[in-house]
C-alpha cells in the first residue's frame, strides 16, 4: 500500500517563496491526556481553558497525536488502521472541541504532534510497525529502537515521512488551529537508528558504496541523518504554508547540541533554514543557576536578527512534583532579563499548584 495515495494535499516546489510573519510572543502550555483529565470531556476542556485563560496563558498546545492514535477523527488513521480516534475519546474530537473553546476566549490553539515519529510506547512497536515492519527503525545490532520506552518509526524512510505528513497536512486542511507543532520527536529519531536497509542503501548510494560507521554517535553520519530530517521537516514547513500561509508551525525540541548528538534534532540549522517559525527547546532543570546557564548556552546558538524566534520550556509539574514557587519565578525572571519574551509550560496540569502566582503575577510579565 502506497502512502503516498492517502494524501491529499498539494506538492510544492523546494523553493516557495514564503512571507516571513512576525513571530507573536507567545505565553503557551502544553495539553495532554497523560496524567490529565483535561480532554475527557467537553465540559473538562471548557474547565481547562478558563484557567488557562485566567493564568495568562496565550496559547495551548493540545495534543493531537499521541501512541499511535489521534486525537481527532481522522479519515487517514481509519483507512489504514480503523482506528480514527485513541479510543478512549469515541465518537467525540476533543481537537475540535478546544478549537472552539480556545477560540471564544481568544488564545490560539496549536496542535502538537507529541509522538511524532515514535509509534509507540512500551508496545514493541504497536498497531502501526505490527502492519508496516519495513517502517522500524533499526540500531547497530538489527533490533528495533526503542529510547527510554518508546519505540520508533524509521523517520528516513519516505513512506514514514509521507505518513506522518499526511496528518499533519490533514488537520491543517480540516481544522481551524493557529499552528502546528512538533517537538523532541518531530522530526527526530534517537541516533540509535539508521541501520535499516532502507537507510543503508541510501547512505551507501551518497558515498561510493560504503557503508556508515558502526559507531553511531560518529560525527559525520550524525550530520547526515540529522540533515535528512532537516530537509524533511523544510518539506513540511512549505506544504503547510502552501495550504495557508498564516499557520504558525512551532517546534519544541530538546537543547542543542544534545538534541543532534540523541535525536538528530538540530533546530539552530531549522531556524537558520526558515525550516519554523519559532522553537521552544525544552530547558527542563532542577535548579536555577543550571536553568539559567543551560538557556545562555542555547542563545550562543543564534544569530541577533533568531532571537525572536527562540522561547523556553519551562518544566511546572512532572510525575506530581512541582518547581518551588521561586524557582519557578525565577525562571521566568531570567528569561525576561535573558531578553526572552515568552514561555510554554509542561503542563496544564502545573497550573493548578501556583493559582495565584499566574493569576495575579505571571499574568502582567
Amino acid at each position: 500500500m502506497s502512502i503516498f495515495l492517502l494524501l491529499s494535499c498539494t506538492r510544492v516546489n523546494a523553493d516557495i517563496r514564503l512571507s516571513a510573519a512576525p513571530v507573536p510572543a507567545i505565553k503557551g502550555v502544553w495539553v495532554t491526556n497523560v496524567a490529565s483529565d483535561a480532554l475527557d470531556s467537553r465540559a473538562k476542556i471548557t474547565e481547562t481553558v478558563a484557567l488557562c485563560k485566567k493564568s495568562g496563558i496565550t496559547d495551548i498546545y493540545v495534543v493531537c497525536w499521541n501512541r499511535g492514535r489521534t486525537l481527532y477523527q481522522s479519515k487517514i488513521m481509519k483507512s489504514i488502521f480503523n482506528l480514527p480516534i485513541m479510543e478512549r475519546f469515541g465518537s467525540r474530537d476533543p481537537l475540535q472541541e478546544m478549537i472552539e473553546e480556545g477560540h471564544k476566549a481568544g488564545m490560539r490553539v496549536h496542535a502538537w504532534f507529541e509522538f511524532g515519529f515514535a509509534s509507540s510506547y512500551g508496545e514493541n512497536g504497536g498497531a502501526i510497525l505490527k502492519k508496516f515492519p519495513d517502517w522500524k527503525a533499526i540500531d547497530n545490532k538489527g533490533n528495533l529502537v526503542s529510547k527510554n520506552g518508546f519505540e520508533w518509526m524509521n523517520a528516513m524512510h519516505p513512506e514514514v515521512q509521507n505518513f506522518i505528513l499526511s496528518l499533519v497536512l490533514e488537520v491543517v486542511q480540516n481544522y481551524d488551529v493557529d499552528g502546528i507543532q512538533g517537538d523532541d520527536r518531530l522530526p527526530a529519531m534517537p541516533s540509535l537508528g539508521g541501520y535499516d536497509k532502507y537507510t543503508l542503501a541510501l547512505y551507501k548510494k551518497e558515498h561510493q558504496g560504503n557503508l556508515p560507521p558502526n559507531d553511531y554517535k560518529n560525527a559525520d553520519w550524525l550530520t547526515w541523518r540529522a540533515d535528512k530530517l532537516t530537509f524533511f521537516l523544510g518539506k513540511l514547513y512549505k506544504e503547510v504554508k502552501a495550504i495557508k500561509p498564516k499557520m504558525i508551525v512551532s517546534m519544541a525540541p530538546s537543547i542543542h547540541p544534545w538534541a543532534k548528538e540523541e535525536y538528530l534534532q538540530d533546530w539552530p540549522t531549522w531556524l537558520a533554514k526558515g525550516y519554523c517559525d519559532y522553537v521552544i527547546p525544552q530547558v527542563y532543570r532542577k535548579t536555577i543557576e543550571s536553568y539559567t546557564s543551560t538557556l545562555e548556552s542555547q542563545l550562543k546558538y543564534l544569530p541577533a536578527n533568531q532571537k525572536s524566534k527562540f522561547f523556553s520550556g519551562v518544566l511546572l509539574q512532572v510525575n506530581g512534583v512541582n518547581p518551588s514557587p521561586e524557582f519557578l519565578k525565577a525562571m521566568i525572571e531570567a528569561n525576561r532579563k535573558l531578553g526572552i519574551q515568552g514561555e510554554s509550560f509542561f503542563f496544564y496540569e502545573g497550573l493548578k499548584a501556583f493559582p495565584d502566582y499566574f493569576s495575579k503575577e505571571y499574568i502582567k510579565k
